[in-house]
């Protein structure tokens, strides 16, 4: 019998995730990357610039710049987010620490509203496993529950997740805010006061964060699909007439037409569509940035739209597949539509989590296992090379790795940390164990696919954030090219910029204390990214600055900054 539903649960099989593993697993991975890192190029250090300025009182809160500079990104909320914090931080607190507190939080309710959101979906009818004839099926909470586990490793193993949602950037703030909307539509039927609420806040924190079209193309749809989903009952109220439902999807869809009005009030929309050229080279390009940013999302979420087709593709809605499906579908269309298409996709992960899941109880034994072997070889060998890096660039043994971050990282001095080295030896035994729990126990258990993958991840952005870390804020951060020209700008004095990158700008204000200024003629030096002439007799003796020096970046050299002295 071809069963509309696919799922064939057992009640082993929804047996829950240790609380206190899941847990851990998620606070190592949050603070990975917000502890004991610098601001790195170029989006990261550009946002903590116009944070920086927003609480030294040297900005406009409702038109924020950087060095007179306005920025291109058309968002304000994250900005507030950073700039706040920065503004209540002890003194003794570095600013980008600071301000990457706000941006930790929201990547954690991200996950949390991702886990729920998932939960509420698995309770709806159509979402709930096949009955046995005899009795034995999982029952709906802990089937939810065990999907929502499923869900949640499947957000965590996303390798596009791990660096840009740990930056200060607009994206973590739409990432949050989009993942608060989604889990208010799912849970809407459940807990109507409190979802009514959160999708208020998450469509005005979508559209403040910079993504306005979105946030209206998310209401829309929501707003429909909550009309004509006659699946969900309301829990407290199983009765509740289509009115009522009528009524919550009037409800969105006006918060989204006043998210639209605020967009427009506070000059927040921005026409960024660009229409992708017919070429193979662009294609190719995205179906690249698909395939390893959302993986291993991506094949689950397809695997699920082809098993629960016949649910999917009818016409009646069913809400734990076309919730999800059009939050991927508007997100996946938008990175096709604009320029930053990593950041854009970044926001597709938890609904593209949620459709992974559901297709867990679909999985064969085959691949299950050859998702398993194929993680354990790809994050263990990755774990391999990282290590081996590493000591390699302590020892200098072997020495063709050390000889390539000699090459790569000119000037570059290995450090030692104690507590650094701890937790990755740390992490490191822990896979190793969860490796042979894999293979041991637990086989029944629904979401057992997604451990490796999700630990596996975890794993090696724990480990590059510790043994690693010296060596990638040398070459992805600012520091050092900063502290060579504030060595040169002596005797102190106002900047003046000609054509310098926002985060060359920001970098120097907030690791090299510099200051700029907005009036030409005021300032004693003068900083430029534009290649000039080095000679002093060559400059004509009339010009108002006289050449000084250039500051190379020791890892990128077209990362250069060309400094003048006024005459």
């Amino acid at each position: 019998m071809n069963h509309p539903n696919p799922a064939i649960v057992t009640q082993a099989a929804a047996r829950r995730l240790p609380r206190v593993a899941l847990l851990l697993l998620c606070i190592c991975y949050v603070l990975s990357g917000f502890v004991g890192r610098e601001a790195w190029k170029s989006a990261d250090i550009t946002a903590l610039g116009y944070m920086s300025e927003l609480a030294n009182g040297t900005s406009n809160w409702l038109r924020p710049t950087l060095a007179g500079l306005s920025t291109n990104f058309p968002a304000l909320l994250p900005y507030w987010l950073g700039a706040g914090a920065i503004a209540l931080a002890p003194p003794w607190v570095a600013a980008d620490f600071a301000a990457r507190i706000p941006f930790g939080l929201l990547l954690a309710m991200a996950m949390l509203a991702t886990w729920y959101a998932t939960y509420y979906l698995a309770r709806t009818p159509q979402a709930q496993p096949v009955a046995f004839a005899f009795g034995g099926e999982a029952k709906p909470k802990d089937y939810a529950r065990a999907m929502a586990d499923g869900a949640l490793l499947s957000l965590i193993a996303s390798l596009g997740l791990a660096q840009l949602s740990h930056e200060t950037t607009p994206a973590v703030a739409q990432l949050g805010f989009t993942a608060l909307l989604f889990f208010s539509l799912a849970a809407l039927p459940y807990h109507r006061k409190i979802s009514l609420v959160t999708v208020l806040v998450g469509l005005t924190g979508t559209t403040l964060s910079g993504a306005p079209a979105m946030a209206v193309f998310f209401g829309l749809g929501g707003s429909l699909i909550h009309a004509f989903d006659q699946g969900a009952p309301y829990e407290k109220n199983p009765k509740a007439t289509t009115t009522q439902r009528l009524i919550d999807s009037s409800f969105i869809l006006l918060a989204t037409v006043l998210g639209a009005f605020l967009a427009l009030v506070m000059d927040l929309w921005r026409w960024k569509i660009e229409l992708p050229r017919a070429q193979w080279q662009d294609w190719n390009g995205y179906a690249q940035l698909l395939i390893w940013f959302a993986w291993p999302a991506w094949p689950l979420a397809l695997w699920t739209v082809w098993r629960w087709r016949r649910q999917l593709f009818n016409s009646k809605i069913s809400r734990h597949l076309g919730l999800p499906a059009w939050f991927a579908l508007v997100t996946v269309a938008a990175t096709l539509l604009t320029g930053s298409s990593d950041r854009t996709l970044l926001i597709a992960l938890p609904s593209l989590a949620t459709l992974a899941a559901f297709a867990l109880p679909t999985l064969k034994r085959q691949v299950a296992a050859l998702i398993d072997w194929f993680t354990l070889l790809f994050f263990s060998g990755c774990g391999f090379v990282i290590w081996v890096v590493w000591i390699a660039m302590q020892t200098g043994f072997p020495s063709q790795p050390a000889s390539n971050v000699a090459r790569l990282a000119p000037g570059f001095t290995p450090s030692f940390s104690w507590w650094e080295f701890f937790v990755a030896c740390a992490a490191t035994m822990v896979w190793v164990w969860l490796v042979h729990w894999r293979v041991g126990r637990h086989r029944a258990a629904i979401w057992k696919s997604l451990v490796l993958p999700a630990s596996g991840a975890s794993l090696c952005w724990l480990l590059l954030m510790t043994l690693w870390m010296p060596l990638l804020n040398y070459g992805l951060g600012y520091t050092v090219l900063v502290n060579k020209a504030v060595a040169l700008l002596e005797p102190r004095g106002c900047i003046q910029a000609v054509s310098l990158d926002p985060a060359k700008i920001a970098a120097l204000q907030v690791y090299g204390h510099q200051r700029f200024g907005t009036e030409p003629g005021l300032c004693p030096w003068l900083v430029t990214d534009i290649e000039l002439e080095k000679r002093e007799h060559d400059q004509p003796q009339n010009s108002t600055w006289a050449w000084h020096a250039e500051v190379e970046h020791p890892v990128d050299a077209k990362e250069s900054l060309q400094i003048l002295k006024r005459r």
